[in-house]
């Protein structure tokens, strides 16, 4: 667990004014728990937990890991987890009716002239002339359950080819990625770092992007419990901000390569030791590399492509067709996008 120190508060004030974030208020001893996937979508908080952002805004960190978005949202709503990054989805929009979470930001959004999610397809598919997404028709694609982001993504792109493709709810990301493989499933849509190395291997070929069907998709978000977003406002603003700073920090990194190879070299060791942990540095860097997309500065969150999905998720009967969008969202924290 991160200790709190001072060194480089400076420079915390500093990002967070510039992100138009409240400055850090320093005080010690807040313990909180974060929740994150072992994906390189986190980074910013592994950023901002491996170069003591929290810590010098006077939070002490623990990370705890998920493997899907649903517990992690019910955690947050339990209260074993204060923050987290997540896709939204049918159970989030649930607990945030119940009263139990607030969505507080952005974190992973599509984005034009950057890599982005992939629409996969197995082998066998393939094979058989599944080569674009027009071909999905009458075919299954994978998610992890019902109102998960890979429902809400694949059925945007079967309406916009005019299609119709049924859903396998396989619960984790493992068994949808093992499902794909052995050609128990058609198809389905991730992040380039996993669908890059899938499709390298053979066992999976890449047929579009999710951006073609999504432009300036809400990926993730950040969220946490309604009691610290309406009680606790300065402890979520110093928590945002040192994620922030995480971001920028990733942003410069990755995207930008303000440092160069250096600094691709430094965060990819960096990142290294959340995602893809069970391979030697050598055979993870590609991947991580691969997972490379621009994370939302200042956790900018986009409320159209919210409220698009909010709409989606109404549509489909998986949330009460009465819950306003503000009853998801607190937009009092960071700079927004849309309406």
């Amino acid at each position: 667990m991160t200790q709190f120190n001072r060194r480089g508060a400076l420079g915390v004030l500093g990002a967070a004014t510039a992100l138009g974030l409240a400055a850090p208020a320093y005080a010690t001893g807040r313990k909180i728990t974060v929740g994150a996937l072992r994906f390189t979508s986190h980074s910013g908080t592994f950023v901002a937990f491996e170069r003591d952002y929290f810590a010098q805004a006077g939070l002490d960190v623990e990370l705890k890991f998920f493997q899907a978005a649903q517990p992690m949202a019910v955690a947050i709503a339990s209260g074993d987890v204060d923050y987290a990054i997540t896709a939204i989805s049918g159970g989030l929009v649930s607990l945030a009716d119940k009263g139990a979470i607030k969505v507080i930001g952005g974190a992973l959004s599509e984005e034009n002239g950057i890599d982005g999610q992939k629409i996969l397809v197995s082998d066998a598919a393939f094979r058989d002339g599944l080569t674009s997404p027009a071909a999905l028709n009458g075919k299954q694609f994978g998610m992890t359950t019902a109102g998960s982001s890979f429902h809400y993504m694949g059925s945007k792109i079967a309406v916009s080819e005019g299609i119709s493709m049924s859903f396998r709810a396989l619960q984790k990301v493992g068994a949808i990625i093992g499902a794909l493989k052995s050609g128990q499933i058609d198809a389905w849509s991730i992040v380039p770092h996993i669908a890059k190395p899938l499709a390298a291997s053979g066992a999976v070929h890449i047929i579009g992007d999710v951006a073609d069907y999504l432009p300036n998709y809400q990926v993730t978000t950040v969220f946490t419990s309604a009691k610290h977003a309406a009680q606790d406002r300065q402890m979520t603003n110093d928590y945002l901000a040192a994620y922030a700073q995480g971001v920028a920090d990733y942003n410069a990194a990755m995207i930008a390569q303000d440092q160069g190879q250096g600094g691709v070299d430094a965060m990819v060791n960096l990142i290294h030791k959340y995602v893809y942990t069970d391979r030697t540095r050598a055979k993870a860097a590609p991947s991580i590399i691969n997972g490379t997309m621009r994370l939302n500065e200042g956790a900018a969150l986009n409320v159209t492509s919210v409220r698009d999905q909010l709409e989606w998720f109404q549509s489909r009967g998986l949330v009460d067709e009465n819950i306003a969008l503000t009853t998801l969202l607190d937009t009092s924290f960071v700079d927004t996008v849309g309406s």
